[in-house]
């Protein structure tokens, strides 16, 4: 085991307030003529932002000198992609985030960060510089052009639920009100777009931000609620799956209440994963079609009556569609669609049917819920063991306490990370949709900026680690103390089981040395389950900067769950 020094620097970032998510902005006085940048600043705050993520440019400058002049904290990244992905799981903590860049070369760096909250329903404010209005007469070739001075906001437009350029001082100020209304309405990102000769610029009439409070149909709402009640009513076997939207709006609290009132085991599927605490009583754990629990398997696949919450349906989720959820038992409710059975209904807000069940009188379950896994006890070395994945992860689940959060990059991180036990709500980051390599070093910085309580658990695999490795930098800037356990097996695991060849092999870094380079931090190099276990302990007592383990691992010793996963993507490929 080999290690190096470790120091700090920076202060960490004031806590934010995280009863931000799932409500809606509180409307703070508004200056009589603010300019455009103050007015967007001033509603950022009013919707609990407190943290924005970014990297400087030209055409962005003089917005970056008002952020810094005001009360948000601005958090440098290394990359802009890496400040996506941290404001990303920013949002994910904190309810909203929001990240500022310069035009083109920035924001088209966005683009896949972006794209990768929009589909996992993550609201993140973009911020992007432009070239003046005024600078565009005659049609220049601006640097940082790329077609037409309209191209980045059209990209943009393809990846985010709302778009706005703030070109025009008299409509400026109502649209970055319907962006903002439309990312917390929607849970996913929006993109503002700000021409440097505009930031300073007035509204020239008086103006307070107004929002009409969103309201289901009544009539529609109702016969869905006692068609939901009676089906739930007349199940022997029925069963609740949380799925990612129950986080994102905000809905934790009322989906467990209504199970302990009915005493329906709960589930969830991988991108809801902490949706609701795995230390609940009634929690069964995570269900993933044929990659998971068979006890799990059964017991959700056997029911009359599936209640699926914020759950979307994705092929990863599914475990690649291995999945048996007949619809005609289903009851299927997100913020864009109600179905119960092959009944449809419209103009119902997800947050008003969950909470409509908590009024509705439904006989108490009798289903007896599945046998919990036998609680391994604590975790027994075998120190001379060359470390396996398995045995990574027991020791690894062994660790974690209500102080921590996991953030799994993808592959073998995530599915191995399924069977950790999450203590508490929102403890576990991840792209389990989109599936982007190189999230998981990025979103730990967003993690702890949201809530610095919360120690990060970086689970990543060596491809993902070299790709956004470097972010380690911004934990040194702001004393951020990550633990980094890199899955170091030389290459792309996941591909190897889809189709092996060369092109899945990578450079065998030296990735504990990496502290050298940053001059701070602590870096282990684990070959043995005793080395695992000095190594971690020692990871937990320095917590004045970042850990970072190198974990060898054999090319081929992956998870159960991986390798199930991979022979049926080869059979589709």
């Amino acid at each position: 085991m080999a290690s190096s020094r470790s120091s700090s620097a920076g202060k960490k970032p004031a806590r934010t307030n995280p009863s931000a998510n799932g409500h809606g902005p509180t409307h703070e006085p508004v200056s009589a003529s603010p300019t455009i940048g103050e007015y967007l600043i001033q509603r950022l705050q009013d919707y609990g932002v407190t943290d924005v993520f970014g990297i400087p440019g030209d055409f962005v400058l003089q917005f970056y000198g008002q952020l810094e002049a005001s009360p948000l904290k601005v958090i440098g990244a290394t990359r802009e992609d890496c400040a996506g992905y941290s404001a990303d799981a920013y949002a994910r903590v904190h309810g909203l985030g929001a990240v500022c860049v310069t035009y083109c070369v920035g924001g088209l760096s966005l683009c896949n960060s972006i794209a990768g909250a929009y589909a996992e329903k993550s609201p993140v404010v973009v911020i992007s510089g432009a070239p003046g209005v005024v600078e565009r007469q005659s049609n220049p070739l601006l640097h940082h052009r790329v077609r037409d001075f309209s191209t980045q906001r059209e990209v943009f437009e393809k990846i985010t639920v709302a778009t706005a350029a703030l070109e025009d001082p008299l409509t400026a100020f109502r649209e970055i009100d319907r962006c903002l209304e439309a990312a917390v309405r929607y849970k996913r990102p929006v993109y503002l777009e700000l021409p440097r000769d505009r930031v300073q610029s007035r509204c020239p009439y008086p103006h307070q931000p107004t929002g009409e409070p969103l309201k289901s149909h009544k009539d529609a709402l109702k016969e869905a609620l006692s068609e939901a009640r009676a089906m739930i009513t007349r199940s022997e076997k029925p069963v609740i799956i949380a799925g990612v939207e129950i986080h994102r709006f905000g809905l934790s609290d009322e989906v467990t209440k209504f199970a302990e009132q009915t005493g329906i085991g709960m589930s969830t599927m991988l991108l809801g994963k902490s949706t609701i605490s795995e230390k609940h009583p009634q929690f069964i754990g995570i269900y993933e079609g044929a990659m998971g629990r068979e006890s799990v398997r059964k017991f959700v696949e056997e029911s009359d009556c599936i209640i699926l919450l914020g759950a979307f349906l994705t092929d990863i989720d599914l475990g690649i569609y291995t999945a048996q959820l007949d619809p005609g038992k289903c009851i299927y409710v997100t913020s864009e669609e109600l179905r119960i059975s092959h009944h449809h209904f419209h103009d119902v807000l997800i947050s008003d049917f969950v909470k409509g069940l908590l009024k509705l009188d439904i006989p108490k379950s009798k289903r007896p819920l599945p046998t919990k896994p036998k609680t391994p006890g604590k975790f027994v070395l075998n120190k001379k063991a060359p470390i396996t994945t398995a045995r990574l992860f027991e020791r690894i689940n062994d660790l974690l306490d209500e102080s921590m959060v996991v953030v799994a990059d993808v592959g073998d991180c995530l599915f191995g990370a399924a069977d950790l036990t999450i203590y508490r709500r929102t403890e576990f980051l991840s792209p389990a949709y989109y599936t982007s390599m190189g999230f998981a070093i990025p979103a730990s910085i967003g993690a702890q900026v949201a809530n610095p309580q919360l120690r990060p658990i970086v689970l990543v695999g060596d491809g993902a680690f070299q790709m956004t490795c470097l972010e380690l930098s911004t934990a040194v800037k702001y004393g951020f103390n990550p633990i980094v356990i890199v899955l170091n097996n030389k290459g792309y695991t996941t591909e190897r089981f889809i189709q092996d060849g060369p092109f899945n092999d990578i450079v065998n870094w030296n990735y504990h040395r990496l502290p050298d380079l940053l001059g701070a931090g602590w870096g282990f190099e684990v070959r043995t389950e005793q080395e695992l276990d000095q190594s971690l302990n020692a990871a937990l007592a320095h917590k004045d900067a970042f850990s970072l383990l190198n974990v060898h691992l054999d090319p081929m010793d992956v998870s159960p769950a991986l390798k199930r996963l991979g022979e049926r993507l080869s059979k589709r490929i």
